[in-house]
């Protein structure tokens, strides 16, 4: 446990810090899909893009190692910090260039690296500056504030983006989000350059280039010599394939009008819906399905799970098929459809937690299963928009509601026992000589 700043409370520095992790990633995840819809990108080039520009959360695991090679935690948290504020800027810059799509695509893909790598770093800073008594305790700040930007960036930044197209134009208004979220981010920098516990990196014999090279090897091939892993790794991937489809096509549905199958909302419609009422139902659902799981089991609640994430998707159904116009009554489906996403989320997460990761490398096999569900949600929605453009929108919510079956009946033969290599396994968590950036991921469910 770091020592330094004693006195400094926790409360000065999670909150603030979480926050500077979840907005970056809701921006990239939310906000460019709703700016690009402004722009007139289509639906398909969309999906691509955002696709391509998520896969930094892929692949972080394969560098969080060489982290460690930092004096401290602290200054990678405050470095890309700041990064990500510079990168935001050079994205409401690029919006003003004849080539603006390749390169505000570029700058987003910077900002989602520079994220990414922030990430590991915060998590870090966390786990080692706390005891795990003060971890439990805060805890539930770091999921709240995570999804604190989820309501900045939907509740806040779209509406305003919306109010600013109508007065000022598309091209300004979203000058002016990017704008104030490199502000933000450099503001946020500048607080944590102040109020982070510094959280040094211990220097071993195997903190090195090649140490860690070492290191980051051992735990990938332990990892594929798991019994049984490859079926997981299937499941992780698959039990995204709705999910990741309705979070991409969902609110350009949302957005697209009515001679075109969609609904014909407003850009700031679309953020009030999904960063009000749509997120607090969705940090509802995430609180309300642990404790479902936890009196239930995960081996019994696992189907229950998947239907909540699945079946809510008929929200889109229906929504598609009536075409409401009450923005009332578009709230409340959509309010349902983010209760089941995040009551059902919590059976990928404990699932790589309590079956995927035990064994010797126990935290560093959590942060690849939860690379390898990111890239299962990459890979559906990269599909998303060429599947949309194809059936479009009515036939393709049937689509998402049928990828649920695969993964609904391997659940029912998948074995919920852990999936550690016995001869490997080692009653403690991760030794200590494995570099603790392999092993970072608090916010997964998010994502």
């Amino acid at each position: 446990m770091d020592t330094t700043k004693k006195s400094r409370s926790p409360l000065m520095w999670v909150p603030t810090l979480y926050l500077a992790q979840g907005l970056p990633f809701f921006s990239v995840a939310l906000i460019a899909s709703m700016m690009f819809k402004s722009m007139g990108v289509p639906n398909t080039d969309i999906a691509h893009w955002t696709a391509y520009i998520g896969m930094a959360w892929i692949f972080k695991p394969l560098w969080s190692p060489f982290l460690e090679l930092a004096s401290s935690k602290k200054l990678v948290v405050v470095t890309f910090q700041l990064l990500s504020g510079v990168f935001f800027g050079l994205v409401a810059l690029s919006l003003h260039l004849p080539f603006w799509l390749g390169a505000s695509v570029a700058m987003l893909a910077c900002v989602a690296i520079s994220a990414a790598t922030h990430d590991i770093a915060c998590d870090g800073v966390y786990i080692t500056s706390l005891s795990e008594k003060q971890q439990a305790q805060y805890a539930g700040w770091t999921g709240t504030f995570f999804n604190a930007g989820r309501f900045i960036a939907l509740g806040g930044l779209v509406i305003l983006a919306g109010t600013l197209e109508k007065s000022h134009g598309v091209v300004p208004a979203w000058t002016t989000i990017f704008v104030i979220l490199a502000v933000t981010m450099a503001l946020l920098a500048a607080y944590h350059a102040w109020t982070l516990p510094l959280a040094k990196n211990p220097v071993t014999e195997k903190t090195t280039v090649a140490g860690i090279t070492d290191t980051l090897w051992e735990v990938i091939v332990d990892y594929v010599r798991k019994p049984g892993i490859w079926m997981s790794i299937l499941f992780i991937i698959m039990f995204r394939a709705g999910e990741a489809q309705v979070q991409t096509i969902g609110p350009l549905f949302l957005r697209d009008a009515l001679d075109k199958g969609g609904l014909g909302l407003t850009t700031a419609q679309v953020g009030t819906v999904y960063g009000t009422s749509g997120t607090i139902a969705f940090i509802v659902g995430s609180i309300a399905g642990g404790y479902f799981t936890s009196w239930l089991s995960l081996r019994r609640a696992m189907i229950f799970l998947i239907l909540a994430v699945n079946l809510p998707n008929l929200v889109f159904y229906f929504l598609a098929t009536w075409l409401p116009t009450d923005l009332t009554v578009i709230g409340a489906a959509l309010s349902l459809e983010m209760f089941g996403y995040g009551f059902g989320f919590v059976g990928i997460i404990l699932y790589m937690m309590q079956v995927v990761a035990p064994g010797k490398y126990q935290t560093a096999h959590y942060a690849f299963s939860t690379g390898i569900m990111q890239l299962g949600f990459v890979l559906f929605k990269f599909f998303s928009g060429d599947f949309q453009a194809w059936l479009g929108y009515q036939q393709f919510f049937i689509w998402v509601l049928l990828c649920a079956i695969p993964v609904t009946v391997m659940a029912l033969f998948l074995p919920m026992t852990p999936r550690a290599n016995v001869a490997a396994s080692a009653p403690d968590d991760v030794p200590a000589d494995v570099p603790a950036g392999v092993s970072t991921d608090s916010q997964a469910a998010a994502r």
